[in-house]
């Protein structure tokens, strides 16, 4: 199995950016539309109707406002996301775990990393006009 490991910074508070991982509205405008709630075991999708990806969703872990994770699984992969937050002053760590990659697959691999890299960049829009 491979893992995709990410970090990102942000100069906004750590609620800020918690907020953006869990609601639902926010998210949409940078990951895709969703049906999200931060609750543990809840059952959600993201869903990108332009390509047809449906991506199946059950929360796992939240520990507010420093851990989200939950299941990823759509197209060709099955897999965690785990999202841990760090306050250093005023920036905000993000760091990014996908673990569950199938080696023999690195074009999943490679295309969730250019994905959330790109997410990302986006979210940093998002947190700027917010």
């Amino acid at each position: 199995m491979a893992d995709l490991s990410l970090d990102f910074q942000f100069k906004s508070p750590i609620n800020k950016v918690w907020d953006a991982l869990t609601h639902s509205d926010t998210l949409a405008q940078w990951v895709m539309e969703n049906n999200f709630r931060p609750i543990v075991g809840y059952k959600c999708q993201f869903r990108n109707p332009e390509i047809g990806l449906i991506v199946e969703s059950e929360v796992l872990v939240v520990e507010k406002p420093f851990k989200l994770s939950y299941t990823w699984v759509g197209g060709p992969i099955n897999t965690i996301v785990t999202w841990t937050l760090k306050e250093d002053g005023d920036i905000t760590h993000l760091h990014l775990d996908q673990t569950g990659f199938d080696e023999e697959n690195q074009a999943a691999f490679n295309g969730a990393k250019y994905g959330w890299s790109y997410m990302v960049e986006e979210l940093k829009k998002v947190m700027e006009e917010k």
